[in-house]
């Protein structure tokens, strides 16, 4: 049975509709690509620091652990140990925070580069 005119216009209009609604679905997979491998780098990146300030803290009780075999505390007065320790502790600190500086220049970095990428895509 022939098709009329107003039957293959319509049709047409579906098929024109559904190309539209794929090409707007690849669109938005597309970018969600990026975005997804963001995401999963930052989630593998945060999990990499955790991973290190674990390290640092399990060196620094081990550490403490050590001297406190070596050189036991002896009276009331800080004692050279003491010092030490505090060392150990300072060390650990400034690890810490070097890491989380780190972390942040990679966050700032990585906003930076996507939000260029969305200007240059306009």
């Amino acid at each position: 049975m022939p098709a009329t005119k107003a039957q293959r216009s319509a049709a047409a209009r579906k098929a024109a509709a559904t190309r539209k609604r794929h090409a707007t679905e690849r669109e938005q997979h597309e970018q969600a690509r990026p975005v997804e491998r963001t995401s999963e780098l930052s989630e593998e990146v945060l999990k990499s620091l955790e991973a290190g300030q674990r390290a640092a803290i399990d060196a620094v009780r081990k550490f403490v652990d050590t001297v406190d075999e070596a050189l036991p505390a002896i009276g009331e007065r800080p004692s050279r140990r003491q010092e030490i320790v505090d060392a150990a502790m300072e060390m650990a600190d400034r690890l810490v925070h070097t890491q989380y500086d780190f972390l942040r220049r990679v966050v700032q970095s990585a906003g930076k580069t996507l939000s260029s990428e969305d200007e240059a895509k306009k």
